[in-house]
Protein backbone atom coordinates (compact mmCIF):
# COMPACT_ATOMS: atom_id res chain seq x y z
CA UNK A 1 0.00 0.00 0.00
CA UNK A 2 0.80 3.65 -0.56
CA UNK A 3 0.11 6.52 1.60
CA UNK A 4 -0.70 9.65 0.02
CA UNK A 5 -0.92 13.36 1.86
CA UNK A 6 -2.82 15.83 0.08
CA UNK A 7 -2.54 19.58 0.93
CA UNK A 8 -5.20 21.48 -0.71
CA UNK A 9 -5.72 25.11 -1.86
CA UNK A 10 -7.62 27.24 -3.49
CA UNK A 11 -5.38 26.68 -6.68
CA UNK A 12 -3.22 23.67 -5.91
CA UNK A 13 -2.40 20.99 -3.86
CA UNK A 14 0.49 19.91 -2.34
CA UNK A 15 1.15 16.13 -2.43
CA UNK A 16 3.27 13.41 -0.38
CA UNK A 17 3.45 9.68 -1.30
CA UNK A 18 4.76 7.82 1.34
CA UNK A 19 5.40 3.88 1.49
CA UNK A 20 4.46 1.52 4.47
CA UNK A 21 7.66 2.13 6.51
CA UNK A 22 7.64 6.29 6.23
CA UNK A 23 9.47 6.88 3.36
CA UNK A 24 8.71 9.30 1.29
CA UNK A 25 8.82 8.31 -2.30
CA UNK A 26 7.60 11.53 -3.88
CA UNK A 27 6.61 15.33 -3.79
CA UNK A 28 4.22 17.25 -5.88
CA UNK A 29 2.36 20.60 -6.56
CA UNK A 30 -0.39 19.40 -8.78
CA UNK A 31 -2.64 22.45 -9.60
CA UNK A 32 -6.48 22.26 -8.46
CA UNK A 33 -7.86 21.53 -12.03
CA UNK A 34 -8.43 18.49 -14.19
CA UNK A 35 -4.63 18.49 -15.49
CA UNK A 36 -3.80 18.21 -11.82
CA UNK A 37 -5.95 15.58 -11.14
CA UNK A 38 -4.56 13.51 -14.25
CA UNK A 39 -1.19 14.24 -13.14
CA UNK A 40 -1.58 12.66 -9.64
CA UNK A 41 -4.01 9.71 -10.56
CA UNK A 42 -0.45 9.09 -12.87
CA UNK A 43 1.44 9.36 -10.33
CA UNK A 44 -0.03 6.83 -8.21
CA UNK A 45 -0.07 4.22 -10.91
CA UNK A 46 3.48 4.19 -11.05
CA UNK A 47 3.24 2.56 -8.06
CA UNK A 48 0.40 0.71 -7.70
CA UNK A 49 -2.13 -1.42 -9.80
CA UNK A 50 -4.71 -1.69 -7.33
CA UNK A 51 -6.22 1.86 -6.66
CA UNK A 52 -7.59 0.66 -3.63
CA UNK A 53 -4.18 -0.11 -2.43
CA UNK A 54 -3.96 3.94 -2.15
CA UNK A 55 -5.10 5.76 0.61
CA UNK A 56 -5.46 9.56 1.11
CA UNK A 57 -5.68 11.83 3.74
CA UNK A 58 -6.85 15.34 2.77
CA UNK A 59 -8.33 18.27 5.36
CA UNK A 60 -12.31 18.31 3.44
CA UNK A 61 -14.55 15.46 3.14
CA UNK A 62 -16.32 17.80 -0.38
CA UNK A 63 -15.73 19.69 -3.63
CA UNK A 64 -14.47 18.20 -6.90
CA UNK A 65 -10.89 17.73 -6.21
CA UNK A 66 -12.18 14.95 -3.59
CA UNK A 67 -14.98 13.87 -6.03
CA UNK A 68 -12.05 12.68 -8.18
CA UNK A 69 -10.06 11.01 -5.48
CA UNK A 70 -13.63 8.67 -4.31
CA UNK A 71 -14.39 8.15 -7.66
CA UNK A 72 -10.84 6.42 -8.72
CA UNK A 73 -11.18 4.10 -6.09
CA UNK A 74 -9.13 5.53 -3.61
CA UNK A 75 -9.50 5.26 0.63
CA UNK A 76 -10.01 8.95 1.15
CA UNK A 77 -9.45 9.96 4.86
CA UNK A 78 -11.11 13.02 5.60
CA UNK A 79 -8.99 14.75 8.09
CA UNK A 80 -10.15 17.16 10.79
CA UNK A 81 -7.68 20.22 10.62
CA UNK A 82 -7.50 20.26 14.80
CA UNK A 83 -6.29 16.71 14.22
CA UNK A 84 -3.66 17.46 11.87
CA UNK A 85 -2.48 20.63 13.78
CA UNK A 86 -2.48 18.39 17.13
CA UNK A 87 -0.65 15.81 15.01
CA UNK A 88 1.72 18.50 13.74
CA UNK A 89 2.93 19.06 16.91
CA UNK A 90 4.28 15.15 17.38
CA UNK A 91 6.74 16.13 15.08
CA UNK A 92 7.18 20.15 14.70
CA UNK A 93 7.05 21.47 18.46
CA UNK A 94 9.13 24.90 17.10
CA UNK A 95 5.39 25.69 15.34
CA UNK A 96 7.42 25.35 11.60
CA UNK A 97 4.00 24.94 8.94
CA UNK A 98 4.54 24.56 5.30
CA UNK A 99 2.04 23.27 2.32
CA UNK A 100 4.44 20.32 1.78
CA UNK A 101 5.30 19.65 5.49
CA UNK A 102 1.47 19.38 5.75
CA UNK A 103 1.57 17.13 2.97
CA UNK A 104 3.47 15.01 4.65
CA UNK A 105 2.46 14.99 8.09
CA UNK A 106 -1.37 13.72 6.47
CA UNK A 107 0.30 11.12 4.41
CA UNK A 108 1.71 9.74 7.83
CA UNK A 109 -0.88 10.39 9.83
CA UNK A 110 -3.10 8.03 7.95
CA UNK A 111 -0.35 5.28 7.36
CA UNK A 112 -0.50 4.80 11.10
CA UNK A 113 -3.51 6.45 13.15
CA UNK A 114 -6.30 6.03 10.05
CA UNK A 115 -7.96 3.64 12.20
CA UNK A 116 -9.11 6.47 14.38
CA UNK A 117 -10.46 8.53 11.56
CA UNK A 118 -13.05 7.95 8.83
CA UNK A 119 -13.63 7.34 5.38
CA UNK A 120 -15.14 10.27 3.13
CA UNK A 121 -18.88 8.81 2.98
CA UNK A 122 -20.21 7.93 0.18
CA UNK A 123 -23.40 9.89 -0.07
CA UNK A 124 -25.64 9.93 -3.65
CA UNK A 125 -25.91 12.92 -5.27
CA UNK A 126 -29.25 13.99 -3.97
CA UNK A 127 -27.88 13.79 -0.77
CA UNK A 128 -25.13 16.33 -1.91
CA UNK A 129 -26.82 18.50 -3.39
CA UNK A 130 -29.60 18.50 -0.57
CA UNK A 131 -26.77 19.52 1.23
CA UNK A 132 -25.47 22.51 -0.88
CA UNK A 133 -29.65 24.19 -0.98
CA UNK A 134 -29.54 23.37 2.98
CA UNK A 135 -26.62 24.98 3.55
CA UNK A 136 -27.36 28.01 1.11
CA UNK A 137 -30.31 28.41 3.04
CA UNK A 138 -29.44 28.81 6.58
CA UNK A 139 -26.75 31.65 5.17
CA UNK A 140 -29.48 33.33 3.74
CA UNK A 141 -31.05 33.07 7.52
CA UNK A 142 -28.28 33.93 9.01
CA UNK A 143 -27.74 36.92 6.36
CA UNK A 144 -31.16 38.20 7.02
CA UNK A 145 -30.42 38.13 10.70
CA UNK A 146 -27.52 39.94 10.91
CA UNK A 147 -29.15 42.81 8.89
CA UNK A 148 -32.12 42.94 10.86
CA UNK A 149 -29.98 43.78 13.68
CA UNK A 150 -28.26 46.36 11.33
CA UNK A 151 -31.67 47.78 10.80
CA UNK A 152 -32.38 47.58 14.52
CA UNK A 153 -30.01 49.40 15.06
CA UNK A 154 -30.25 52.44 12.52
CA UNK A 155 -34.26 52.99 13.35
CA UNK A 156 -33.42 52.65 17.09
CA UNK A 157 -31.24 55.71 16.76
CA UNK A 158 -33.60 58.11 14.79
CA UNK A 159 -37.08 56.13 14.40
CA UNK A 160 -38.18 54.42 17.77
CA UNK A 161 -41.85 54.47 17.09
CA UNK A 162 -41.26 51.81 14.41
CA UNK A 163 -39.58 49.35 16.71
CA UNK A 164 -42.24 49.64 18.66
CA UNK A 165 -44.83 49.51 15.57
CA UNK A 166 -42.89 46.12 14.24
CA UNK A 167 -41.98 44.82 17.44
CA UNK A 168 -39.30 41.72 17.36
CA UNK A 169 -39.80 40.79 13.43
CA UNK A 170 -38.19 43.41 11.52
CA UNK A 171 -37.33 41.95 8.37
CA UNK A 172 -40.90 41.17 7.92
CA UNK A 173 -43.33 41.87 4.98
CA UNK A 174 -45.20 44.28 7.10
CA UNK A 175 -42.90 45.99 8.03
CA UNK A 176 -40.67 46.16 5.47
CA UNK A 177 -43.65 47.60 3.18
CA UNK A 178 -44.21 50.47 5.33
CA UNK A 179 -40.39 51.30 6.12
CA UNK A 180 -40.76 51.84 2.16
CA UNK A 181 -43.62 54.51 2.20
CA UNK A 182 -42.75 56.20 5.37
CA UNK A 183 -38.80 56.12 6.01
CA UNK A 184 -38.67 59.08 8.80
CA UNK A 185 -40.49 59.40 11.99
CA UNK A 186 -42.40 62.63 10.41
CA UNK A 187 -43.47 60.61 7.41
CA UNK A 188 -44.73 58.03 9.85
CA UNK A 189 -46.58 60.37 12.12
CA UNK A 190 -48.56 61.30 8.63
CA UNK A 191 -49.98 58.02 7.32
CA UNK A 192 -53.45 57.48 7.33
CA UNK A 193 -54.68 54.08 8.00
CA UNK A 194 -55.76 54.16 4.17
CA UNK A 195 -52.23 54.39 3.12
CA UNK A 196 -50.79 51.46 5.84
CA UNK A 197 -53.73 49.43 4.77
CA UNK A 198 -52.11 50.14 1.11
CA UNK A 199 -48.93 49.46 1.76
CA UNK A 200 -49.98 46.46 3.92
CA UNK A 201 -51.81 44.66 0.77
CA UNK A 202 -48.90 45.67 -1.64
CA UNK A 203 -46.56 43.60 0.75
CA UNK A 204 -48.78 40.87 0.68
CA UNK A 205 -51.17 40.95 3.95
CA UNK A 206 -54.32 39.36 2.97
CA UNK A 207 -55.66 38.70 7.20
CA UNK A 208 -56.81 41.88 9.65
CA UNK A 209 -55.80 44.42 7.42
CA UNK A 210 -57.74 46.92 8.85
CA UNK A 211 -56.93 46.20 12.74
CA UNK A 212 -53.16 45.84 11.79
CA UNK A 213 -53.49 49.83 10.45
CA UNK A 214 -55.09 50.93 12.79
CA UNK A 215 -52.57 49.34 15.24
CA UNK A 216 -49.35 50.56 13.38
CA UNK A 217 -50.71 54.20 13.20
CA UNK A 218 -51.65 54.56 16.47
CA UNK A 219 -47.51 52.93 17.04
CA UNK A 220 -46.08 55.37 14.45
CA UNK A 221 -48.09 58.78 16.00
CA UNK A 222 -47.44 57.47 19.44
CA UNK A 223 -45.45 60.44 21.40
CA UNK A 224 -42.81 60.49 24.10
CA UNK A 225 -39.62 60.06 21.61
CA UNK A 226 -36.74 62.21 21.28
CA UNK A 227 -35.78 63.62 17.48
CA UNK A 228 -33.00 63.41 15.49
CA UNK A 229 -31.71 66.60 13.30
CA UNK A 230 -33.26 66.71 10.37
CA UNK A 231 -30.00 66.38 8.62
CA UNK A 232 -29.33 62.89 10.45
CA UNK A 233 -32.69 61.72 10.32
CA UNK A 234 -32.15 62.12 6.03
CA UNK A 235 -28.99 60.25 6.57
CA UNK A 236 -30.55 57.40 8.54
CA UNK A 237 -33.67 57.08 6.29
CA UNK A 238 -31.32 57.11 3.34
CA UNK A 239 -29.60 53.78 4.78
CA UNK A 240 -32.75 52.13 5.81
CA UNK A 241 -34.19 52.29 2.42
CA UNK A 242 -31.17 50.61 1.41
CA UNK A 243 -31.43 47.79 4.37
CA UNK A 244 -35.18 47.11 3.70
CA UNK A 245 -34.05 46.48 -0.13
CA UNK A 246 -31.53 44.08 0.76
CA UNK A 247 -33.76 42.18 3.40
CA UNK A 248 -36.48 42.56 1.12
CA UNK A 249 -34.28 40.78 -1.39
CA UNK A 250 -33.36 38.13 1.24
CA UNK A 251 -36.84 37.31 2.19
CA UNK A 252 -37.84 36.66 -1.92
CA UNK A 253 -34.63 34.48 -2.20
CA UNK A 254 -35.02 32.63 0.75
CA UNK A 255 -38.65 31.86 0.05
CA UNK A 256 -37.87 30.84 -3.54
CA UNK A 257 -34.84 28.03 -2.20
CA UNK A 258 -37.35 26.81 0.37
CA UNK A 259 -39.55 25.84 -2.78
CA UNK A 260 -36.89 24.31 -4.64
CA UNK A 261 -35.02 22.63 -1.34
CA UNK A 262 -38.54 21.40 -0.11
CA UNK A 263 -39.24 19.47 -3.29
CA UNK A 264 -35.42 17.76 -3.64
CA UNK A 265 -35.80 16.88 -0.33
CA UNK A 266 -39.16 14.62 -0.96
CA UNK A 267 -38.26 13.45 -3.46
CA UNK A 268 -35.35 11.46 -1.50
CA UNK A 269 -36.04 8.03 -0.40
CA UNK A 270 -35.02 8.86 3.29
CA UNK A 271 -37.60 11.89 3.16
CA UNK A 272 -40.51 10.33 4.75
CA UNK A 273 -38.55 8.82 7.54
CA UNK A 274 -37.51 12.41 8.37
CA UNK A 275 -40.96 13.31 8.01
CA UNK A 276 -42.18 10.89 10.48
CA UNK A 277 -40.02 12.06 13.23
CA UNK A 278 -41.89 15.04 15.84
CA UNK A 279 -40.90 18.28 15.17
CA UNK A 280 -39.25 18.03 11.53
CA UNK A 281 -41.05 19.93 8.48
CA UNK A 282 -39.18 20.06 5.34
CA UNK A 283 -36.85 22.46 6.04
CA UNK A 284 -35.46 20.93 9.37
CA UNK A 285 -35.31 17.96 7.32
CA UNK A 286 -34.10 18.90 4.63
CA UNK A 287 -30.72 20.11 6.72
CA UNK A 288 -30.85 17.02 8.95
CA UNK A 289 -30.66 14.95 5.76
CA UNK A 290 -27.92 17.09 4.03
CA UNK A 291 -25.82 17.33 7.11
CA UNK A 292 -26.15 13.87 8.03
CA UNK A 293 -25.87 12.26 4.56
CA UNK A 294 -27.42 9.07 3.00
CA UNK A 295 -24.31 6.90 3.47
CA UNK A 296 -25.78 3.70 5.06
CA UNK A 297 -22.50 2.88 6.01
CA UNK A 298 -21.39 5.78 7.45
CA UNK A 299 -22.16 5.95 11.27
CA UNK A 300 -22.09 2.54 12.92
CA UNK A 301 -24.11 2.97 15.72
CA UNK A 302 -26.02 5.54 16.91
CA UNK A 303 -23.98 6.76 19.53
CA UNK A 304 -21.52 7.87 16.11
CA UNK A 305 -25.03 9.82 14.90
CA UNK A 306 -25.45 11.85 18.33
CA UNK A 307 -21.61 12.36 18.68
CA UNK A 308 -21.70 13.53 15.07
CA UNK A 309 -24.91 15.69 15.83
CA UNK A 310 -23.27 17.31 19.34
CA UNK A 311 -26.46 16.46 21.04
CA UNK A 312 -24.54 13.35 23.12
CA UNK A 313 -22.76 14.76 26.48
CA UNK A 314 -18.88 14.74 26.75
CA UNK A 315 -17.38 13.25 30.04
CA UNK A 316 -14.16 14.68 31.43
CA UNK A 317 -13.13 12.14 34.65
CA UNK A 318 -9.40 11.83 36.24
CA UNK A 319 -9.32 11.23 39.51
CA UNK A 320 -11.90 12.03 41.98
CA UNK A 321 -13.41 14.87 38.93
CA UNK A 322 -16.12 13.70 37.09
CA UNK A 323 -17.93 16.56 34.82
CA UNK A 324 -20.51 15.98 32.01
CA UNK A 325 -20.66 18.68 29.58
CA UNK A 326 -22.24 19.54 26.39
CA UNK A 327 -20.10 18.76 23.55
CA UNK A 328 -18.75 21.56 22.05
CA UNK A 329 -17.16 20.41 19.08
CA UNK A 330 -19.41 18.97 16.97
CA UNK A 331 -21.65 20.54 12.92
CA UNK A 332 -23.20 23.53 14.47
CA UNK A 333 -25.57 22.91 11.31
CA UNK A 334 -26.55 19.67 12.24
CA UNK A 335 -26.90 20.61 16.12
CA UNK A 336 -29.30 23.81 15.60
CA UNK A 337 -31.52 21.40 13.15
CA UNK A 338 -31.36 18.62 15.84
CA UNK A 339 -32.51 21.16 18.62
CA UNK A 340 -35.06 22.62 16.27
CA UNK A 341 -36.79 18.70 15.70
CA UNK A 342 -36.83 18.65 19.63
CA UNK A 343 -38.32 21.75 20.59
CA UNK A 344 -41.01 20.96 18.23
CA UNK A 345 -41.64 17.44 19.58
CA UNK A 346 -42.88 19.08 22.82
CA UNK A 347 -45.87 19.42 21.39
CA UNK A 348 -45.50 17.28 18.55
CA UNK A 349 -45.19 14.01 20.62
CA UNK A 350 -46.23 13.05 24.66
CA UNK A 351 -43.42 11.21 24.66
CA UNK A 352 -40.74 13.78 24.05
CA UNK A 353 -42.63 16.06 26.20
CA UNK A 354 -43.06 13.74 29.29
CA UNK A 355 -39.31 13.08 29.02
CA UNK A 356 -38.49 16.90 28.63
CA UNK A 357 -40.30 17.36 31.98
CA UNK A 358 -38.81 14.66 34.07
CA UNK A 359 -35.84 16.29 33.47
CA UNK A 360 -36.85 19.46 34.43
CA UNK A 361 -38.23 17.88 37.55
CA UNK A 362 -34.96 16.66 38.02
CA UNK A 363 -33.82 20.48 38.28
CA UNK A 364 -32.08 20.83 34.98
CA UNK A 365 -32.07 23.97 32.57
CA UNK A 366 -34.23 24.04 29.77
CA UNK A 367 -31.27 23.71 27.28
CA UNK A 368 -29.88 20.68 29.06
CA UNK A 369 -33.34 18.93 29.23
CA UNK A 370 -33.83 20.03 25.10
CA UNK A 371 -30.39 18.96 24.15
CA UNK A 372 -31.64 15.24 25.80
CA UNK A 373 -34.73 15.12 23.78
CA UNK A 374 -32.58 16.23 21.02
CA UNK A 375 -30.13 13.25 22.26
CA UNK A 376 -32.64 10.48 22.14
CA UNK A 377 -34.44 11.68 19.09
CA UNK A 378 -31.50 11.21 16.89
CA UNK A 379 -30.81 8.09 18.57
CA UNK A 380 -34.63 7.07 17.59
CA UNK A 381 -33.41 8.73 13.70
CA UNK A 382 -30.78 6.28 13.14
CA UNK A 383 -32.97 3.42 14.15
CA UNK A 384 -35.27 4.06 11.60
CA UNK A 385 -32.71 4.68 9.35
CA UNK A 386 -31.08 1.55 9.74
CA UNK A 387 -34.26 -0.28 9.47
CA UNK A 388 -36.25 1.39 7.16
CA UNK A 389 -39.10 2.25 9.37
CA UNK A 390 -40.82 5.28 10.23
CA UNK A 391 -41.26 6.48 13.57
CA UNK A 392 -43.53 5.19 15.96
CA UNK A 393 -44.58 7.33 19.18
CA UNK A 394 -45.28 3.90 21.10
CA UNK A 395 -42.04 2.02 20.13
CA UNK A 396 -40.19 5.55 20.87
CA UNK A 397 -40.94 6.29 24.38
CA UNK A 398 -42.88 2.95 25.69
CA UNK A 399 -39.87 1.81 27.58
CA UNK A 400 -39.91 4.75 29.17
CA UNK A 401 -43.02 4.87 30.27
CA UNK A 402 -42.85 1.07 31.88
CA UNK A 403 -39.80 2.57 34.00
CA UNK A 404 -41.76 5.59 35.39
CA UNK A 405 -44.49 2.98 36.03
Amino acid sequence: MIFVGNDWASDHHDVCVMDEHGTTLATRRLPANATGATAMHELLAQRVQDPTEVVVGIETDHGMWVTALVAAGYQVFAINPLSVSRYRDRHHVGGTKSDKADAKTLADLVRTDRHNHRLVAADTVAAEAITVMARTHQNLVWARSAQQNVLRSQLGAYYPAAIDAFGGDLAHRDCLSVLRRAPTPQRGAALTVAAIRSALKKGGRQRNIDHRARDIQQALRGGGHLDAPAALTAAYAATVTATVEMLAALNTQITQLETTMAQSFKAHPDAEIYLSMPGVGDITGARMLGEFGDDPERYATAKSRRNYAGTSPRTIASGKGHVVLARHIRNTRLNAAATCMAQGALTGSPGARAYYDNLRDQKKSHTQALRAVANRLVGILHGCLTHRTLYNEHTAWHHRTNLAA
